[in-house]
């Protein structure tokens, strides 16, 4: 990986989701302006806040997809993402910020 970028997995769950009332979302329906979470697997030499094994929150019109080794992967800049969950410290606060 090179400069700021992010190699992310996207979640198995981000595809159809289901309503309150139960109702099945398919992941093709378009509902405004929604984010996703992915795992990151690898962050270039300029990544700041991010490190491998963080959870990040972006937009998922704002990517790349790039498959290796038979497994597709997104390819983010590091500005791109909105969040990071992730546990810092040994159970000291929520381990999400912004």
């Amino acid at each position: 990986m090179l400069n700021d970028r992010l190699l992310v997995s996207l979640d198995a769950a981000a595809g159809e989701r289901r309503s309150s009332a139960g109702i099945v979302i398919p992941a093709t329906a378009a509902v405004g302006k929604r984010l996703a979470w992915a795992d990151v697997v690898a962050t270039g030499q300029h990544v700041r806040q991010v490190e491998v094994g963080d959870r990040v929150l972006f937009d998922p019109d704002e990517r790349a997809e790039v498959e290796l080794e038979g497994a597709t992967y997104l390819l983010l800049r590091e500005k791109d993402v909105h969040a990071v969950a992730a546990p810092r410290g040994a159970g000291a606060g929520t381990g999400l910020y912004l």
